[in-house]
């Protein structure tokens, strides 16, 4: 197991680091109120027109009724949102779909998929992960797929739902893969769109530490976000319907809780740059369909690597075709042209390409 267990930014044990810590928050506090103008600024100019939101986004409404799982986990009381979309069966033996987020979305990204798939008469079940969306944001947590995997199984099972087609989608798609290797019986099949985790990037890009991870993150502006967005999602052509998903990310540098925000970014990109799947692909028992968009070259720690490894990063069609070789009973379907997001960027077509994989 490649887990580090991370204490609070506060509790570094070095002068070092303690240092750096305290030159990060002393910074912060420095460029609160400039940042503040700044993103409020931006989302007026960009139509999202959100107030600063808490680390839990109350007040900010999902589009389905929000529930939540209490639990205690690693000495700590902690909660996880979720969306239950009733199936078409009145008895409760609908077919259930549930569905794992990426790293910058939440539950809330599948919420027109999630409509689709209901229609079709399932039961589809939307958690936000621990750390995003309305969920707990822990400060003192060891991040692990193997933690988050047993979180959001306990959660399903406390619904009295056994078993499931499990979808991922990019750090979902990782987690997704986790939870199928530890929990096969339950997984009736596995959709993967976009997944990370296709290739070891540890082994190629330089190392970085918590403390830098999450220094990178308190530069994050509302100009930084929608850029990645438009290059990585959207092929550079920004529609009025993709403003709803800047306000989450948006409110949240303007609300009161951002360096909370920032430090679990940072754990959960420690997660995912050292706790690898492609190795274990070959051990998947459920039959399993691997979606990616032929544009998508999505790569952590890219921005770190040399010229030489950059060009050989993130080469998604590559990837996913040397996936299907490795997974047992795999289907691969290719978008031509779309990106790391297919069902956020083209979601009629994503759909007519994926609905007959649920029947």
């Amino acid at each position: 197991m490649c887990t580090l267990i991370n204490e609070k930014p506060q509790l570094q044990e070095t002068k070092g680091a303690q240092q750096i810590k305290f030159n990060l928050k002393s910074t912060w506090k420095s460029a609160s109120l400039l940042r503040g103008l700044w993103i409020s600024l931006c989302l007026i100019v960009w139509g999202c027109g959100h107030k600063g939101l808490n680390a839990e986004l109350k007040g900010y409404d999902y589009p389905y009724p929000v529930h939540e799982y209490q639990f205690q986990t690693q000495g700590q009381s902690l909660s996880m949102a979720y969306m239950d979309l009733p199936g078409a069966s009145t008895d409760g033996g609908a077919k259930v779909v549930v569905m794992f987020h990426g790293k910058n979305f939440s539950g809330e990204s599948f919420a027109d998929f999630a409509k689709k798939l209901q229609a079709k008469g399932f039961r589809v079940l939307l958690i936000d992960q621990i750390g995003f969306g309305k969920s707990s944001k822990p400060q003192a947590f060891q991040f692990s797929f193997q933690e988050l995997a047993a979180d959001s199984i306990h959660l399903i099972a406390s619904l009295g739902i056994s078993h499931f087609t499990l979808v991922g989608h990019s750090m979902g798609g990782m987690l997704a893969v986790r939870t199928a290797l530890m929990y096969p019986e339950k997984v009736d099949k596995l959709v993967l769109i976009d997944p990370l985790g296709l290739e070891d990037w540890k082994v190629v890009v330089p190392p970085r530490s918590i403390d830098q991870l999450y220094a990178a993150e308190l530069q994050t502006t509302a100009e930084k976000i929608k850029s990645y967005q438009l290059e990585n999602y959207y092929d550079g052509k920004w529609q009025p319907e993709y403003d709803r998903f800047l306000q989450i990310p948006m409110g949240w540098l303007a609300g009161p809780d951002y360096q909370k925000i920032a430090w679990d970014s940072a754990l959960v990109y420690d997660m995912i740059l050292n706790q690898p799947v492609i190795y274990e692909l070959p051990l998947l028992r459920p039959p399993t369909v691997l979606i990616v968009g032929t544009r998508d070259r999505t790569a952590l720690g890219k921005a770190w690597a040399s010229d030489s490894v950059k060009k050989q990063l993130g080469q998604y069609p590559l990837l996913a075709k040397a996936a299907h070789k490795k997974i047992p009973h795999c289907r691969l379907l290719l978008l031509e042209g779309l990106g790391h997001v297919p069902f956020l960027e083209a979601p009629e077509r994503f759909w007519s390409a994926v609905s007959p994989e649920f029947e």
